[in-house]
């Protein structure tokens, strides 16, 4: 793999949670992409060293690489030791970064206690990932503090760790234009992108969706920082159709990459 490649296209194994690691891995091959974040709900549980060691071992021989540790860790509503196990997980697993949620209330619900909770506990953890080099990644998700760009900001900022950044995905009820404004704004923070197409929150061919990831990726080419650009949400979760999505992904990225 390059190291002039500012995107590298992967997957999300939630993507297809009926399937078994061996098969996540083939599939992920067999599509031509470079990289795995690993689902702890299904396929890497917290706390089970094993699994995470095994898991790193197939995706390693399949000359694949781990992006990350997609862990479903609440912060700020967890009890006592969680993270201990998520990161146990992480670090077997090899993985660079871990995806948390911002709590399990959104924005518009949550007072300013239930934001501090979240606050400080993401302090913590981050400092727990940061000793073994690892970064805390915040699902940009509705039902949580990142249900917004406004509130997502607002949690990045008070933090205010260089060890905490935020994922970022196309929200469903958003035209391009406000989706475009919004992750400008989180620029400052962004760690891995999630790649779907959808309308009217219907799975369409990531093909059709082309132009519009393109401009999304023009804009977060200044970085100019490896992104990992992940495909998740395909199409009646068939593999054919992944396969097809990966094709898509891979001629995009090789476009923009191109390009410089």
């Amino acid at each position: 793999m390059s190291g002039e490649q500012l995107f590298v296209g992967g997957m999300l194994s939630v993507t297809f949670r009926q399937l078994q690691v061996k098969e996540i891995v083939e599939l992920t091959a067999k599509a031509g992409l470079r990289l795995i974040e690993w689902g702890s709900d299904v396929h890497v549980p917290p706390g089970e060293s094993g699994i995470a060691r095994d898991t790193a071992r197939m995706t390693a021989e399949a000359g694949l690489q781990v992006s990350g540790y997609a862990s479903y860790y609440r912060v700020g509503d967890e009890p006592e030791g969680e993270f201990d196990r998520v990161l146990e997980s992480a670090l077997h697993l090899g993985a660079p970064s871990i995806r948390v949620w911002a709590g399990r209330v959104g924005s518009a619900q949550a007072d300013e206690e239930l934001r501090g909770r979240t606050v400080e506990d993401a302090r913590r953890i981050a400092e727990r990932a940061a000793a073994h080099g690892l970064t805390v990644d915040f699902e940009f998700h509705n039902n949580t503090l990142t249900d917004t760009v406004d509130s997502t900001v607002q949690l990045m900022e008070q933090i205010a760790s260089p060890h905490v950044r935020s994922c970022w995905q196309a929200a469903l009820d958003e035209t391009p234009e406000i989706r475009s404004e919004g992750l400008r704004r989180i620029l400052p923070w962004l760690s891995t992108v999630h790649v779907f197409h959808m309308v009217a929150r219907e799975r369409l061919l990531l093909q059709e969706g082309v132009d519009e990831w393109r401009s999304y990726l023009d804009i977060m080419r200044p970085l100019r920082q490896r992104r990992a650009v992940l495909l998740e949400f395909v199409r009646n979760n068939e593999p054919e159709q992944f396969l097809r999505d990966a094709a898509a992904l891979n001629g995009l990225l090789e476009s923009v990459n191109r390009s410089g």
